[in-house]
């Protein structure tokens, strides 16, 4: 499973000119589910998230995580993140997740957040979305579960 997490000042997503969530300030989380993810990806994902220190605490160090400050997640479908490019110009996603699976374990990653204490928005799993992000710093992290369960 893989996660591109923003710090954000706030972030919204609409789907069809409605709004579906917003967050503020907190975390933009863009997860992909691939093909080899299973419960346990999730699990690890939505606990390494949660408690990412990179807010600024008192003395404007990056020490605090989403929980420590009371913030708000925005979670988004983004079967994208398992885009191939190796070969050509087009991506290929046969390392995403069939869409039956990615949504149970999208949906398992969000219940997990929110068993937290997390106030979570969502988007829509499948929709096309609009998503607006102010991002904080910028701070911008990629996160994979592979590599934090196989070290």
């Amino acid at each position: 499973m893989r996660a591109v997490v923003q710090r954000v000042k706030k972030a919204s997503v609409k789907i069809e000119g409605v709004n579906k969530g917003q967050v503020g300030p907190g975390l933009v989380i863009l997860l992909g589910v691939g093909r080899e993810d299973t419960s346990e990806d999730a699990s690890y994902l939505a606990e390494k998230v949660s408690g990412l220190r990179i807010f600024e605490d008192s003395q404007g160090k990056m020490n605090l995580s989403l929980r420590d400050i009371g913030g708000e997640a925005l979670v988004i479908s983004q079967f994208t993140l398992y885009g191939d490019t190796a070969k050509g110009r087009r991506p290929n996603f046969g390392a995403a997740a069939d869409p039956e699976v990615a949504k149970r374990l999208y949906e398992e990653f969000i219940v997990i957040m929110k068993k937290g204490n997390l106030k979570v928005s969502t988007g829509v799993f499948g929709k096309r979305m609009l998503v607006t992000i102010h991002n904080d710093g910028p701070v911008t992290l990629v996160l994979d579960s592979k590599k934090g369960l196989s070290g």
